[in-house]
């Protein structure tokens, strides 16, 4: 008789096995001390609610009756949400990587009964395919070598564990001099601009072969390399790939939001699932681009992608959810594709117009079917068809909010209705960039909301926590959950000029520090108190999400100015020499960092907004691209700030520039400080 344990947990990834004929177990002391007491193997299966291969796997063997037997008899079988366990999934994934030059999930790894792991892999399909062995003979194999090779099982758990502990330090235990070379000038990042540019898609924007993802990091970076050195062909970069996404598949042209990256070069095909993080990491770079070329399709993207996840994303009493699935009635797409026959049904005699701007066929543009794209400008394509192009717009915006209405009525993909710390910190962020960029007042009345939803549900006596549900917040932070809402209060300060979410990120920011420092000055991904993981390991690279050491040495730059804290400042650039070396030579995976050393190399500008009516100039100000300022703004004199000190002229908006807290002269009109910044 089986005994699935998962019924009680508040994952909808975990909630989708509890039914399986396997024995699963949650990651746990429970699940850990069995394999111990019982000599049994433990089997990690690890993966997410919005994952397409999970589920195909879930269905070919988890629900098979004699499959689900054998790994009951032989194995402790544990799954893990990876969005829950972000640590667990980026160690587990890095043995994955080390055997087989390559990780994805599902991600399933072989520990020994004392947690060492040995084996793993992937996908793994019921039938051998090929040449991929099939699950069953993996897990006789496993089995069969666990009886008769113990000791060739014991000594590879060994190296594997090892291996993981050497690769933790070797990143940050590197030679900083490098040979003398100064990494803190332009013409070393002029270098390292061409080396990203190399790596561009020239034809279809965005960077190497499919699958594409879209890689906002490092477009805000070539975005502010344009801003400090007028180079054309990162700005060219930037509008192109950014262009070529909104137009292709990847875009949701009927509801707004972006999937999560596209199978091949043109961004037709996305897996459809839809991220929160994503999501939150394309407004970003949208309201960036925005703010430096004014062009009105970015705000309409924003407006559109906000309004998805307003729609989709955002529980009714605040906090917003993780993911929607890329499947439907079992089917990858089906909810975001059409067919012409529906298409004409629906639109009438709008129908030819549309289909024929949005590549709409009889045979279809992708299975048979239609992934909504544009390949001519609105523009272009008015002209053609002798059109005036508001009038296009207004037949096009009108034919897709009846599409929208009949799509609802489909069935949807599921919601992962979990909420994660980090990602919700990230999306406030973006709410704050949305505001700044277009002045929507609503978009600074929800990152205000939805920051007092985090302070009440997420936060307990002793720490912050990382996943909420069902009024149920679990597991402590980790230090991506406290880097990016340490980010999100300092943005929420620069919209509403409330300092006391300063001193929030201060705190937060102290916290860490003591929580979370290793002895080389770069964080370890965990608190110091956890102990039920292998290894603490210290997360560098940006992954789907920027690196959160990078992220958190960006704001003690920006709190260090704020408050005077000068070791904060100097922490943050020995974090970035350790890894300078090797962020040079692979740039596209440490954009976040090389964004801090743009801003080290070409200076910080210090704004100080003051005067008791400063509130209506700031949406001016915002508007305006300045990537690496700090700002300040003050509506009264009473205040503890270095950079506020004597600048207060009671009836006039006064504005300064300043570096390192020296100011050039004041100026009282906001356009004529628009001009120097």
């Amino acid at each position: 008789m089986h005994a699935n344990h998962l019924i009680n947990e508040t994952s909808p990834y975990l909630l989708q096995h509890a039914h399986n004929p396997v024995n699963w177990y949650p990651w746990g002391n429970e699940s850990l001390t069995l394999a111990k007491n019982e000599n049994k193997i433990i089997l990690l299966s690890i993966g997410y609610a919005a994952c397409h291969w999970c589920h195909v796997m879930e269905k070919e063997s988890f629900e098979n009756e004699e499959t689900a037997k054998l790994m009951n008899e032989n194995f402790i079988n544990i799954k893990i949400d990876r969005e829950e366990r972000p640590d667990l999934d980026s160690i587990y994934m890095d043995v994955v990587q080390t055997i087989t030059g390559s990780g994805g999930w599902p991600l399933h790894v072989f520990l020994t009964p004392h947690q060492k792991p040995f084996f793993g892999g992937t996908y793994f399909p019921p039938k051998r395919l090929y040449g991929r062995l099939s699950w069953k003979e993996v897990l006789q194999n496993i089995i069969k070598a666990f009886k008769e090779k113990k000791d060739e099982i014991e000594s590879q758990a060994e190296q594997l564990t090892q291996h993981l502990f050497t690769a933790n330090n070797f990143l940050t235990n590197q030679n900083i001099s490098n040979a003398g070379f100064d990494f803190f000038t332009t013409e070393a990042l002029n270098t390292i601009t061409k080396n990203i540019l190399q790596q561009a898609d020239v034809l279809d924007g965005g960077f190497g072969n499919a699958p594409k993802f879209p890689q906002t990091l490092l477009l805000q970076f070539l975005l502010r390399q344009f801003h400090n050195t007028q180079d054309k062909d990162a700005l060219n970069h930037v509008l192109l790939s950014l262009n070529k996404m909104i137009n292709g598949g990847i875009y949701d042209h009927i509801g707004g939001g972006f999937a999560r990256y596209s199978t091949d070069a043109q961004w037709l095909a996305p897996h459809f699932e839809k991220m929160l993080y994503d999501n939150a990491l394309m407004i970003i770079i949208l309201s960036e681009a925005y703010q430096l070329t004014a062009n009105h399709l970015f705000k309409e993207i924003i407006e559109q992608t906000l309004a998805f996840i307003e729609r989709e994303m955002l529980q009714e009493n605040g906090g917003f959810y993780c993911a929607l699935d890329a499947d439907s009635e079992g089917e990858e797409g089906k909810y975001y594709t059409w067919s012409k026959e529906e298409v004409e049904q629906i639109l009438q005699q709008n129908a030819t117009i549309f289909c024929s701007f949005y590549d709409i066929t009889k045979n279809g543009n992708w299975e048979q079917t239609n992934i909504l794209r544009i390949k001519k400008s609105i523009t272009a394509f008015a002209e053609e068809h002798k059109m005036l192009e508001k009038d296009l717009q207004k037949i096009l915006t009108s034919c897709k909010e009846k599409l929208l209405k009949q799509r609802e009525k489909r069935i949807k993909p599921n919601l992962d209705d979990k909420m994660l710390l980090g990602w919700n910190a990230l999306m406030i962020t973006a709410y704050c960039k949305a505001y700044a960029a277009t002045s929507n007042e609503q978009y600074k009345q929800v990152a205000i909301q939805q920051i007092q939803f985090l302070e009440n549900h997420f936060k307990t006596q002793e720490q912050w926590k990382h996943t909420y549900k069902n009024g149920i917040p679990k597991i402590n932070a980790f230090l991506d959950d406290y880097a990016y809402l340490i980010e999100a209060y300092i943005h929420l300060q620069e919209i509403t000029a409330n300092e006391i979410f300063l001193y929030a990120a201060q705190n937060l920011t102290d916290y860490v520090l003591e929580f979370f420092s290793s002895d080389n000055d770069l964080l370890y991904y965990t608190h110091q108190a956890q102990t039920d993981n292998l290894i603490r390991k210290i997360e560098i690279y940006d992954g789907a999400l920027p690196s959160a050491n990078a992220v958190i040495a960006k704001s003690m730059l920006y709190l260090g100015i704020i408050f005077e804290k000068k070791e904060w400042k100097l922490k943050a650039e020995k974090m970035l020499q350790t890894l300078l070396p090797t962020a040079t030579k692979h740039p596209t995976s440490f954009a976040a960092w090389l964004i801090i050393l743009q801003e080290l190399v070409f200076g910080t500008q210090e704004i100080v907004l003051c005067g008791e009516n400063i509130l209506d100039d700031l949406p001016l100000l915002l508007q305006k691209y300045i990537p690496n300022k700090v700002l300040q703004i003050s509506t009264t004199e009473k205040n503890n700030f270095s950079l506020l000190k004597n600048r207060f002229e009671n009836k006039k908006n006064t504005f300064y520039l300043c570096r390192n807290y020296s100011c050039k002269k004041p100026l009282y009109n906001i356009n004529e400080f628009l001009a120097i910044v």
